[in-house]
């Protein structure tokens, strides 16, 4: 039998301050709380699980990952973020055309400097 890798079940992110980076995803981002745990912070990403690990020094570096969150409607979705204070580095843009859609994104930061984006399949 050959081993076979599933989808992702949980995305584990470093945070500094846990109470300020459960509020961001919870309350800016709209992310569904799952449950907490001393430093840790579970939320539902439509099946998958993401876990804020506070207490970690910054190292200082950043965007050695991305976390990217499907969207539809990518620029009524962004418009709502900024009207929660969300800065965007570039507003939604297309990245590529594909045969048989197009894929639109836009990058934001957390409150700790992670770099995150949001995607969209346009068909």
């Amino acid at each position: 039998m050959e081993a076979a890798l599933g989808r992702i079940g949980q995305i584990a992110l470093h945070v500094s301050d846990p109470d300020r980076a459960e509020r961001f995803y919870r309350d800016t981002l709209g992310l569904a709380p799952l449950f907490r745990f001393g430093n840790l912070a579970f939320f539902d990403c439509d099946g998958v699980r993401l876990m804020l690990e506070g207490g970690h020094e910054p190292t200082g570096k950043r965007e050695q990952f991305c976390i990217y969150f499907r969207v539809s409607h990518i620029e009524a979705v962004v418009a709502q973020l900024k009207s929660r204070q969300v800065y965007f580095e570039r507003e939604p843009h297309l990245v590529a055309k594909m045969p048989d859609h197009e894929l639109w994104m836009a990058f934001l930061h957390d409150p700790d400097g992670n770099l995150l984006a949001l995607m969209e399949e346009k068909r």
